[in-house]
């Protein structure tokens, strides 16, 4: 293999799923570099089980105190998700951004596992393809400027999955039956979302196969019958589901399970990457969606139009900075102070109909409403609103109109 393009570091905490691709990695950092290696798995919820990563690390000659297994969940949805969705966060008009919302975290604990362990550096599985490696690199130099980052798809000569497979036998990695041929397109999970990616989802001309979906029924067999729920929420987070107090990653657990059953949450979806190439993607996000919904329901009544407005305007660029991997910049974190000041009064309850892919808004109210019936009502409004007044407000919003016009047809005479 080629020398390394940089100095040897000491110690390494590797981003580790367990799976054979990073077992890889694990391997190829003893072999290359003669490192101590630590492994961080994270459960956000992807609904594996976490335990055979140990398993898998030990086989490998990870000393049990150099083996991370956490239970991030939690702080995922508190300080991370709930924190996106008060800004009602869309990238390109469509994708929720659940593997962009995952990745701070996870260079986050990498950060600072290294600081506990006196590790120099940090390694992860992600290509030099994609928009992972972008976002977990400027996450973890904006935590350390003086970490190490190793990304081996960007430096080993692994470059072919028959090279890999030779690479594992010969350090007698274990290799199940149905990864020595082609998985049929890479998945990434976590408790908001699915992403399903390459292979037979490539060609976007073709109409990806049912089972790439994980998470959520075919709409078209979801229940006959409609299910509506209620969400609470206060100060622009999510409190509460059919008025029972939850935590937030239980509360998006909870709806997850709702999206699933009604087929709610689907997306097929064409993105551009911030390295430059189009991509297309599966996405299923099933409890966010509903969120989001939610969140936008509370805000109709409770946002001013000012603040909301200006809010929505931002939020294209409060995506995108998340989508490119700037969750520990400037500019987001002031972003995130106005759009936080915005949802002092976003307090209250929707109701909701989920329905064969489809979810709605049919209800809110809160005690913090705006809403004024008696200024909007098509009956006696009993002096609460004098349409005398709209005259002079149209008058003086047409004059710079009029005064345009007037002009124009000086000039064609």
């Amino acid at each position: 293999m080629p020398a390394p393009t940089q100095s040897a570091p000491r110690k390494v905490v590797l981003a580790y799923s367990g799976g054979l691709d990073t077992s890889i990695i694990l391997k190829w950092l003893q072999v290359e570099y003669g490192c101590e290696v630590v492994t961080f798995t994270a459960d956000l919820g992807q609904g594996e089980e976490l335990e055979p990563a140990r398993k898998k690390a030990e086989l490998l000659g990870i000393a049990p105190d150099n083996i991370y297994i956490e239970d991030l969940r939690e702080e995922f949805v508190r300080d991370f998700v709930f924190p996106m969705f008060r800004a009602n966060a869309v990238y390109e008009g469509l994708y929720l951004l659940g593997t962009s919302i995952a990745r701070p975290l996870i260079s986050k604990r990498l950060i600072e596992i290294a600081a506990e362990t006196g590790a120099d550096a940090i390694a992860h599985g992600a290509t030099g393809k994609g928009n992972d490696q972008v976002r977990f690199e400027l996450s973890a130099y904006a935590l350390n400027p003086d970490i190490k980052v190793i990304a081996p798809w960007r430096d080993w000569d692994l470059s072919s999955r028959t090279k890999l497979m030779e690479f594992a036998e010969a350090h007698q990695i274990p290799i199940a039956k149905d990864k020595r041929g082609e998985a049929p397109f890479s998945v990434d999970a976590n408790l908001l979302h699915t992403s399903s990616e390459g292979k037979v989802l490539e060609d976007p001309a073709e109409d990806a196969p049912d089972y790439v979906y994980q998470r959520s029924v075919n709409p078209e067999d979801a229940p006959d019958q409609p299910e509506y729920i209620e969400i609470s929420f206060e100060k622009g987070d999510a409190t509460a589901i059919n008025g029972q107090p939850l935590s937030p990653a239980t509360i998006l657990t909870d709806l997850n399970e709702y999206g699933r059953k009604h087929g709610i949450g689907r997306l097929d979806f064409v993105e551009n990457r911030f390295v430059g190439m189009k991509s297309r993607g599966i996405y299923e996000t099933p409890g966010g969606t509903i969120l989001l919904e939610a969140h936008r329901g509370i805000e109709q009544i409770t946002l001013d139009a000012g603040a909301g407005h200006l809010k929505d305007s931002l939020m294209p660029r409060y995506a995108e900075l998340i989508y490119n991997g700037f969750w520990f910049s400037p500019e987001r974190e002031m972003l995130q102070a106005a759009i936080d000041h915005s949802q002092q009064h976003v307090t209250g309850t929707v109701r909701l109909k989920l329905y064969k892919g489809s979810v709605r808004c049919v209800g809110r109210w809160s005690d913090h409403s705006l809403y004024s019936e008696a200024h909007v009502t098509f009956e006696d409004d009993a002096g609460a609103y004098d349409q005398k007044d709209a005259e002079g407000f149209i008058r003086l919003n047409a004059l710079r109109l009029k005064l345009l016009a007037a002009r124009d047809r000086r000039l064609k005479s």
